[in-house]
């Protein structure tokens, strides 16, 4: 029997209180963030295979003949938590670079997930396949991450979540205009630093910290919760350049968080910004490389010629509305 599965789960750009999803923080205090999915995906494309034999694609291609034995820890755990031991064919294709700060590691797991279940035909809303793609990389994994980047890649959209206590994960759609919706995507401007890095090492030190009660690091993430809140309302009264002042407060806080947050680089590139028409920005994800985003109501051409004169590369860009999607679900003999 032919069963040919193609899925695809959107990466995301956080726009407020980024951090306070992490378990060592909202278990105690409650976290808040705005995030938003990206017309830039992560496509998982499955297929039965003649051989018993598991074969895998991405950057690397691996053919093993048990699950075990997968070097690739998040298709090896995915394979397992949906109970496929064998005869199946995937390949992975991403629009971005990993470890890029926009989340492609969990819409990776995401998409992975939704092709897994149906190719075998079991159905999962999107809190089913957001809460799976947490258990995997969080709980079997133990990476030191937090939800955000699982919820936005199954929802989409223009998005507000709120982390209670017991990790419940509240989902709720930002209540901004049509009209000024149109006016952030076109306001907000993504550039590559061309830095690959990995979120791990940034977010370990702030778990530990915020586990070890570290009154620096909870003052800052109990101001970037608050950033999230603000920026909440001035998206749903309409005044967006509100938001690029509150990325500019939100980038200078980020930045006591870790060492490693930003360096020279960087912050030239920021203050470059700043004078080239940007009201505020910040890196994307934990920081230390990959995506600038910066907001930008006027003079965005001088500002993308001052990134291009840096070294960056302009990223343009659509907001998704779908969040995960299967696009293709062929089934014959």
């Amino acid at each position: 029997m032919v069963i040919i599965i193609v899925s695809r789960a959107p990466v995301r750009v956080s726009l407020g209180g980024g951090g306070t999803d992490l378990e060592s923080y909202y278990s105690k205090f409650g976290g808040f963030l705005i995030a938003g999915a990206i017309d830039k995906y992560v496509h998982v494309c499955a297929n039965r295979r003649f051989h018993r034999s598991i074969r895998l694609s991405y950057s690397q291609t691996e053919i093993v003949d048990r699950v075990e034995d997968i070097k690739h820890k998040i298709f090896r755990e995915a394979l397992s938590m949906v109970a496929i031991d064998g005869g199946i064919e995937l390949v992975s294709i991403a629009d971005v670079p990993a470890n890029c700060g926009l989340g492609t590691s969990s819409s990776f797991t995401v998409a992975l997930l939704n092709a897994l279940y149906t190719y075998k035909r079991d159905f999962v809303t999107q809190k089913q396949l957001a809460d799976k793609a947490c258990e995997l990389e969080i709980e079997r994994l133990g990476e030191p991450i937090g939800k955000q980047d699982q919820y936005i890649s199954a929802f989409g959209g223009l998005t507000c979540l709120t982390f209670e206590k017991d990790g419940t994960v509240r989902v709720e759609p930002l209540k901004i205009s049509e009209e000024h919706a149109r006016e952030l995507e076109n306001n907000i401007l993504l550039f590559y630093t061309g830095i690959e890095r990995s979120a791990s090492d940034i977010l370990s030190e702030q778990n530990e910290r915020s586990k070890k009660n570290e009154p620096p690091v909870l003052d800052v993430l109990h101001k970037i919760k608050n950033i999230g809140l603000k920026t909440r309302h001035a998206f749903e009264g309409g005044d967006l350049d509100k938001f690029g002042e509150l990325l500019d407060e939100h980038w200078r806080i980020k930045k006591n968080l870790s060492g490693k947050v930003s360096n020279e680089f960087i912050d030239k590139c920021y203050d470059t910004a700043l004078k080239n028409g940007a009201l505020g920005g910040k890196i994307m994800g934990a920081g230390g490389g990959g995506f600038f985003l910066f907001y930008c109501s006027e003079k965005k051409g001088k500002l993308m010629s001052s990134m291009k004169a840096a070294g960056l590369q302009h990223m343009p860009f659509r907001f998704d509305h779908e969040g995960a999607k299967i696009l293709a679900n062929v089934r014959g003999s």
